[in-house]
């Protein structure tokens, strides 16, 4: 579902990534972790179109990811949740949902309002279709930013650390829908974060990023309980207490 091959990313003279090669399958849910700065951002960044490679070539689905049709093949196949929710604060939280596919996908808007109420039900926020994002806890918000990105019916979910801008007790709430989602063999997700139990929870593959490179990857099992690399176990042994 999503390839890239010897993918490099510079941002002036600094090399963000240095030749990832990585092929998400069908279904798959990946979790990416690593420190602040190993390139774990922009590498989910640049499977939704958001950066471009230095060098390399990124798939989605069969399709190259171009100049010329980035934006066309992601709004067809994928969505992405971001650290902030981006919600319009102008508009009502059905509003915010229906946008997309009204605007993106020319559904009609019976059909935009139905998917999103039946999505809202799905995060547990069914009731505040008619609220304004500033009077919504930042854990709401969040699962409503989720709930869009569902609304647009695309195969590929990323998260780039969706529970970064949460206060602490709101992350499990937000964590927890994502969880519910990981069980739906529908959809291929790939998300960043910082939380260990939750990629244990939700990855079917978990891969560790420093430097640029992929370290180490391979089931949570053996991620947790067997990894391999030197540079894996030390940011564990800090991480995992």
């Amino acid at each position: 579902m999503i390839r890239l091959e010897n993918v490099h990313k510079s941002f002036g003279n600094n090399e963000v990534l240095k030749g990832i090669n990585l092929h998400v399958r069908e279904g798959e849910k990946v979790v990416i972790i690593g420190p602040s700065g190993s390139g774990k951002s922009t590498l989910v960044r640049l499977m939704n179109g958001l950066e471009e490679p230095t060098s390399g070539k990124v798939y989605i689905h069969t399709h190259e990811l171009t100049k010329k049709n980035r934006a066309f093949v992601n709004r067809i196949h994928s969505a992405m949740v971001f650290q902030q929710f981006n919600l319009y604060p102008h508009m009502t939280v059905l509003d915010n949902l229906i946008l997309g596919p009204a605007k993106l996908k020319k559904v009609n808007k019976s059909e935009a309002m139905e998917t999103a109420l039946h999505y809202l039900e799905k995060v547990g926020l069914e009731d505040k279709a008619g609220a304004y994002p500033q009077n919504l806890s930042g854990g709401q918000q969040q699962r409503i930013a989720i709930a869009r990105a569902l609304t647009m019916k695309n195969r590929v979910i990323l998260f780039d650390e969706p529970t970064s801008a949460l206060d602490p007790e709101m992350v499990q709430e937000v964590l927890d829908v994502i969880i519910n989602l990981s069980h739906e063999k529908n959809f291929t997700m790939v998300i960043v974060t910082h939380e260990m139990g939750f990629a244990r929870q939700a990855a079917d593959r978990v891969l560790f990023v420093d430097g640029g490179q992929i370290l180490e990857e391979g089931t949570p099992e053996h991620f947790f309980e067997n990894p391999e690399n030197e540079r894996t176990k030390a940011f564990l042994s800090k991480i995992i207490r």
